[in-house]
């Protein structure tokens, strides 16, 4: 036996058991009854024929009683209707069973997902692609524990019909089971080799349900539209459902030529077998009981040997694809937990940052090369460089959003990798660089600042004063309550005017209000706040914000540079290093980097104002 078919059998093995406690948890009384349903089923047919086997033989007899008849006409009628119920109960414990194990599936799924306390696994292309195909298999984990359930119901009449023909031939039902072994090995070939294929075009699947969502997109639309890409991309589409498509249609021919020859071995058997019984009948050897029973174990065991095939390759099949639900509910943090937690103090001395060194991947290049810094409490630092320089990257390791590499960044004098990442968090506020539009009401999309705020009305409109936007939200249509997206509406209410789009720098706006739902936390970080504002907007955005945070700690990343000169001291970094550190005056008097691009910039406005 080779390794890799012991390595196959172990994985379908664990994703059927881990299915099964899946369907336990979610709806063990719907699944016990199904069960018993399996029993009913499955053994119901063995039993009517055995009685029609009585039937015949008795009415064939020189002697027989009417009353044993009549009880044998009872059973058989017993039977028809045990059948009937257990099929209108199969199908209703069936759609518990889809409904309870889906959600259960997908919950579990995406509490595995969000249980990650950092970025780089979301970041990695194929992990995306193990989502992508976990929430695929979770979706179909319903299916795995019908085709379990069904496979286990032809496996009892197989059994059943089985030893019906032992009765009449060791020798034919020799010969039956000989022939069913081909049709399982390739239905399990075929089931692995679609199996591998759903992971070859993963990728494939997943871009092309990019591509739906772009042409859909009502932000997207405007570029589509102005630079006609939308047969670009539909064909770039096509390309990758065609590549998915051929793939699929060459194992659906393999399926075919393997169905039909199986069906042919199949029905040759059972023709044997009847031509078989039919001249042991002529020669007394059977009686017409025994013929009928024969029938019976025939037809039957070739209905379930299809069935039971069916689902061994549908369950086998969904079982592999199950290991990438388990590899994603299983995977480990990407943040090591800290050997011995500690709760962060609050924020009295400040943080620094220690020769920290930091990439994204393990081969990819350095974006910082031993940035050192202090940010003392109560004060304001802000981060400026070109692009690219390493800013943004800066305020996620601030986040704990990942880890250097090399060095370290402490909370006074804690190091953030000892303190648990939530809690860091919650003394944290931050308005990234590419803010989060929600989908959600006005009061909504502000309030998630802080989930125990969610429904403080006054907080809300306070926080959203301070950002300025007040004014805007107040007006619409149903001011905080108004719905903030032309794709979704509350209650599903079909009306045009429940939603409404906002301008970016409107949407900024939000987004800092939503930072200063926590405008009390230790620490502040705004990286680009005011991206999409006008000059005077700015301004007055900042001053506010200098009056709100005024002996707090800050840190402040910007490429324009006239807002951060009233900060108490401003980094530059350049090629991931810190290449000047000061006041606006002292850097503006070392005539370096930062006054160099102050200058630009400061020419630029001037120039505009001429």
């Amino acid at each position: 036996m080779s390794r890799r078919f012991v390595s196959r059998a172990a994985e379908v093995l664990r994703g059927l058991s881990a299915v099964f406690a899946l369907a336990f948890r979610a709806c063990p009384g719907a699944l016990s009854v199904r069960l018993a349903t399996v029993v009913v089923t499955g053994t119901a047919p063995v039993a009517a024929s055995w009685l029609l086997k009585y039937v015949v033989d008795s009415l064939t007899a020189d002697d027989f009683h009417t009353s044993d008849l009549n009880w044998a006409a009872a059973g058989i009628g017993l039977l028809t209707v045990l059948l009937a119920a257990s099929a209108s109960v199969s199908t209703y414990a069936d759609g518990r069973i889809r409904r309870a194990t889906a959600t259960q599936a997908q919950s579990d799924l995406l509490a595995a997902v969000n249980r990650l306390s950092g970025l780089s696994k979301l970041e990695q292309p194929s992990f995306h692609n193990r989502i992508q195909l976990a929430i695929q298999s979770a979706q179909g984990s319903e299916r795995l524990v019908g085709a379990v359930l069904q496979g286990l119901q032809a496996v009892l009449t197989m059994a059943g019909f089985l030893g019906s023909l032992l009765f009449i031939s060791p020798a034919l039902a020799a010969i039956v089971v000989a022939a069913a072994i081909p049709a399982v090995f390739a239905h399990l070939a075929n089931s692995r080799r679609r199996a591998d294929m759903f992971w070859r075009t993963s990728s494939l699947a997943r871009r092309q349900i990019f591509y739906r969502q772009l042409l859909t997109d009502s932000q997207a639309a405007k570029e589509i539209r102005l630079y006609g890409l939308g047969d670009y991309f539909t064909q770039r589409l096509r390309t990758d459902l065609d590549s998915i498509n051929r793939q699929e249609e060459r194992l659906d021919r393999r399926l075919a030529v393997y169905e039909t020859g199986l069906a042919v071995l199949g029905a040759a058997v059972s023709t044997g077998a009847l031509i078989w019984g039919v001249h042991q009948a002529a020669g007394h050897a059977l009686t017409a009981g025994d013929v009928s029973l024969l029938v019976a174990a025939l037809a039957g065991m070739q209905s379930s040997l299809v069935s039971l095939v069916g689902c061994v390759a549908q369950g086998h099949q969904t079982a592999l694809m199950f290991g990438h639900y388990l590899h994603v509910t299983r995977v480990r943090d990407d943040l090591p937990a800290p050997a011995t937690p500690i709760a962060p103090p609050p924020l009295s001395r400040g943080l620094e940052l220690r020769d920290v060194w930091f990439r994204y991947t393990d081969d990819g290049p350095w974006i910082l090369r031993g940035v050192s810094l202090t940010i003392p409490h109560g004060s304001t630092l802000a981060v400026v460089g070109l692009n690219g320089a390493g800013k943004s990257t800066l305020v996620k390791l601030l986040c704990r959003l990942y880890d250097p590499q090399r060095g370290s960044i402490h909370w006074d004098g804690v190091d953030l990798t000892d303190i648990p990442p939530d809690q860091l968090r919650e003394r944290v506020s931050v308005v990234f660089q590419d803010p989060m539009e929600y989908d959600l009401t006005a009061a909504e999309n502000i309030g998630l600042g802080d989930l125990g705020a969610l429904h403080d009305g006054a907080r809300i409109q306070a926080a959203a004063e301070d950002a300025d936007i007040h004014g805007k939200l107040s007006g619409l249509p149903q001011g905080y309550d108004t719905m903030l997206s032309r794709m979704f509406f509350p209650d599903d209410a079909e009306d045009p005017v429940s939603g409404v789009q906002l301008s970016g720098g409107q949407w900024q706006r939000v987004a800092l209000a939503r930072a200063l739902m926590r405008s009390e936390r230790d620490l502040m970080i705004l990286d680009e706040p005011s991206t999409g504002l006008d000059a005077a907007a700015e301004r007055h955005l900042h001053d506010r914000l200098t009056a709100l945070r005024q002996g707090s700690t800050s840190v402040l990343v910007s490429h324009r540079l006239n807002t951060v000169r009233a900060a108490d001291a401003i980094v530059v970094i350049a090629d991931g290093v810190v290449s000047e550190a000061g006041t606006h005056d002292e850097l503006m008097a070392a005539d370096g980097v930062y006054a160099e691009l102050f200058t630009t910039q400061a020419e630029g406005y001037e120039e505009v104002v001429r």
